[in-house]
């Protein structure tokens, strides 16, 4: 009889206790995996919950340094930061103002709690009055000018005192123009993180909801990418690199599973996944119906994620999991 086979082998003999589950557990998953968004607006006091969003706030800068201070001490490293301005134009001019929302709450985070990690996104959706992550013109998303604002827009959050800058925005140069303009000014250690591979998705809407960024008029679909696409996320990844990026991103993740393994796989580069809000949100309410486990679902679905070949995950449970963990 053959000692690969059942009964001399028994698969089940490892997961007879939680000790040896955890023991031979091949995906590991830590508060060190987690990078927490925030919402910042204008204004004191203010902590305003997002309906599509149980337990996710718009917040004023005075919160956004309470939140700040209680995610540090739940271990979390890192978060990344979402502004509202307090008033929107064309050319999205709040987004790379000097004492633009994003700017002062990255000074007040630095200010008092300096260790933690703080990531900014750059694009100029929430800041334009048309909501496009661009300069429009007849209609048309321009991209080359865009990347002046943008670069910009990631100098000014650095010079605030940003760690990591995040360009969100899928303009074509954006990351090679990001990093002659933070290598000029003599930010050569400042890393950028780049949502690389970002899908058109209807995953967003509660985003958009919360960071009141939805287009006024079509849609993002000329600039982000099509989800029926796994190549073209390579070729996009690829782009970012050759421009130094120091960590790629997917996003969404959990319909782009797929898409994660392929980049880890042919890039082994530092690799970021966003589980953005339709992922958060969906679950939230089927666990307020009583229809899962909401608790189970959340972890089975980060360490999912994990599995996949994220090496960090942006997430709304991150302060949830964290406690679990």
């Amino acid at each position: 009889m053959s000692n690969n086979t059942f009964p001399v082998l028994r698969m089940r003999r490892l997961r007879q206790s939680q000790t040896l589950r955890n023991m031979f557990s091949e995906t590991i998953l830590t508060k060190n995996d987690f990078i927490f968004p925030l919402f910042a607006v204008p204004g004191k006091k203010i902590k305003n919950e997002i309906s599509s969003m149980p337990g996710i706030f718009q917040l004023s800068v005075d919160n956004i340094v309470k939140e700040c201070e209680d995610v540090y001490n739940l271990g979390i490293p890192a978060v990344i930061l979402f502004g509202i301005p307090e008033t929107k134009d064309e050319v999205g001019s709040g987004a790379y103002d000097e004492h633009g929302i994003i700017q002062n709450a990255v000074r007040e985070i630095k200010k008092n709690v300096p260790e933690l990690l703080v990531i900014t996104d750059v694009c100029l959706c929430e800041y334009t009055s048309h909501g496009h992550c661009g300069i429009v013109r007849d209609g048309k998303i321009i991209n080359d000018e865009t990347l002046e604002l943008l670069a910009k827009e990631a100098l000014s959050h650095v010079q605030a005192g940003a760690d990591i800058v995040a360009p969100s925005d899928m303009m074509d140069g954006r990351v090679g123009a990001i990093r002659n303009i933070l290598d000029k000014n003599k930010y050569t250690d400042i890393p950028i993180m780049a949502y690389s591979a970002k899908y058109s998705s209807g995953f967003y809407g509660p985003f958009r909801e919360a960071a009141e960024s939805t287009p006024q008029f079509g849609d993002r679909k000329t600039y982000q990418m099509n989800y029926a696409n796994s190549d073209e996320a390579l070729r996009e990844v690829e782009l970012d690199i050759a421009e130094g990026a120091d960590i790629v991103m997917v996003k969404p993740a959990l319909s782009y599973l797929d898409i994660i393994r392929r980049v880890k796989d042919t890039f082994n580069m530092p690799l970021a996944a966003y589980n953005v809000s339709g992922e958060y949100s969906l679950i939230k309410a089927a666990a307020e119906k009583g229809w899962i486990d909401g608790e189970k679902v959340m972890m089975e679905t980060l360490y999912s994620i994990k599995r996949a070949g994220a090496d960090v995950i942006i997430t709304y449970f991150a302060k949830e999991a964290v406690k679990l963990l």
